[in-house]
């Protein structure tokens, strides 16, 4: 059971490492990287309250530099 819980933690820091290399993130990856959660997300992104972009009307799409700033 413990080599589960070490296994669980070297994937969540690999995941962190990943994104924080990424420029162009999505909503999952920007939910892990601020911290909240992506209803929030997705209410400040229909607002205008998160900088992000929508290119095919479906999936939101996120410059991390952005986000950073934004943060």
């Amino acid at each position: 059971m413990e080599e589960l819980k070490i296994i669980e933690e070297k994937l969540n820091n690999l995941e962190t490492v990943f994104i924080q290399q990424k420029t162009v993130l999505n909503l999952e990856e920007v939910a892990a990287f601020t911290g909240l959660s992506k209803s929030c997300i997705y209410k400040k992104s229909s607002t205008g309250g998160i900088p992000c972009y929508k290119p095919t009307n479906k999936q939101l799409f996120f410059n991390r530099n952005e986000i950073e700033k934004w943060l």
